[in-house]
């Protein structure tokens, strides 16, 4: 204990850091006051007990920060950015430009920005009319006028658009990455909400499966900061050269891959595609055709949290994307030449061609596991709602996920930032 106490009075001491996470809480307050700003024409007690019987609609509110089930001005979320870079950094592998601007360092990753905000914004247009095409058809709108429908969305598209600009305040001015503190803020800000719906509807038969529930997840949680924080270590020894009478490099290190390369943008990316059956579902049950309205009825039930075909069709997209990303965020080509360039070479491979294979292998072999461990985390609440029988069971593994991985890259920030300012009394 007297550990972190030291470590926090560290913290508290270095007048950086603090400023930093000042301005990081400040940004999470203007957050918070806006997410409980409503949208005008809108039922929001009957939206938020929508909210509430549908576990899958209960962990995109979670991820919102509650936005969603109060219908406020930041109901779109920081969605449209996520999905906007997610697009893009597919779109390198396509678009030869889009991957040279990938390799041009602070330039190029200023302009990738730039097209990602650009595109943030029609995505965040298509979201928020589909948030309220979903309203309409349920009768949770109480305006129908079509001016005042396009005011909505043009509402809830600035509020996307601030929320995107607060997560890069915090970027530049505050502690960790914005996007992901933001998605921090929203998922901690819920949970104490999430908590209490689960012990309201908890009867006493039902205890005994909670606890073991929740003994369980806090396993669970031991195994996110292990395989957050898990790497396979190749070795790679750099070539000696003689110059006059001294000889240079023949240093062995070791370059570290992680096993979960991608991080929690699988699930994310996931989350969005199951959302489109149920909500597509829910539209054509109110139309007059009777054929129409029956495919409706059949993807409501085919993409209940608790089917089989939901649970399986997650954990395919989620492992299936888990390995796109790692070839995305980790170029085995790039790196073997980087090596090559370098005169650095893992012992026993060639350097060029045999190296990429190798790295190839390595990657393949662990990312299979990060693709298991992340579809487990992801169909993990249905799996527990079907064993538990509780209903309301929002506090999934993604959004735990999430808060795991800020964490620890934060402590890690802050961290870095405390050496580094030690150092700076040496020089």
């Amino acid at each position: 204990m007297n550990k972190y106490i030291a470590a926090f009075q560290r913290v508290l001491s270095n007048a950086d850091v603090k400023k930093k996470l000042l301005f990081t809480a400040a940004i999470f307050f203007v957050f918070r006051f806006l997410a409980h700003v409503p949208v005008p024409g809108v039922e929001v007690a009957q939206i938020r007990s929508l909210f509430v019987g549908n576990q899958l609609l209960s962990v995109l509110n979670l991820f919102s920060g509650g936005t969603l089930a109060n219908f406020s001005v930041m109901a779109v979320g920081i969605n449209p950015y996520i999905t906007s870079s997610i697009i893009l950094q597919l779109a390198g592998m396509v678009f030869p430009a889009l991957k040279e601007l990938q390799k041009e360092g602070e330039s190029g990753k200023e302009k990738l920005n730039q097209y990602t905000r650009m595109l943030s914004v029609p995505i965040a247009v298509i979201q928020s009319v589909s948030v309220l095409a979903l309203l309409r058809s349920q009768g949770l709108l109480s305006a129908s006028d079509p001016l005042t429908f396009i005011a909505m969305i043009f509402t809830l598209v600035a509020g996307a658009m601030v929320l995107m600009w607060l997560g890069e305040l915090v970027t530049t001015y505050g502690i960790g990455n914005g996007i992901s503190m933001v998605l921090f803020a929203g998922i901690v800000s819920q949970l104490p909400v999430a908590f209490a719906q689960v012990i309201s509807v908890t009867s006493a038969q039902d205890l005994i499966k909670v606890g073991i529930f929740m003994g369980v997840f806090l396993a669970v949680i031991g195994l996110m900061v292990f395989m957050n924080e898990a790497v396979r270590k190749v070795q790679i020894q750099y070539a000696r050269r003689t110059r006059g009478d001294r000889s240079i490099g023949g240093q062995v290190t070791h370059f570290p891959i992680k096993i979960n390369v991608a991080g929690v943008l699988p699930v994310i990316f996931a989350v969005s595609l199951m959302l489109a059956p149920s909500f597509v579902g829910r539209f054509l049950v109110t139309q007059a055709n009777p054929d129409i309205a029956r495919l409706g009825q059949n993807l409501i039930i085919w993409f209940t949290e608790t089917s089989p075909v939901y649970m399986v069709t997650y954990f395919i997209i989620v492992f299936a994307f888990t390995y796109l990303s790692a070839l995305i965020f980790f170029n085995t080509d790039e790196i073997s030449e980087e090596l090559k360039k370098s005169g650095a070479f893992v012992p026993g491979i060639r350097p060029g061609g045999p190296t990429k294979k190798f790295l190839d292998f390595v990657v393949t072999r662990i990312t299979f596991v990060g693709a298991v461990f992340l579809g487990f985390i992801a169909v993990m609440p249905s799996v527990a709602q079907v064993f538990t029988g509780v209903q309301s069971l929002a506090i999934g593994g993604t959004s735990m996920l999430i808060v795991v991985s800020v964490v620890l890259e934060t402590a890690k920030q802050i961290e870095g930032m405390l050496v580094g300012q030690n150092y700076d009394k040496f020089i």
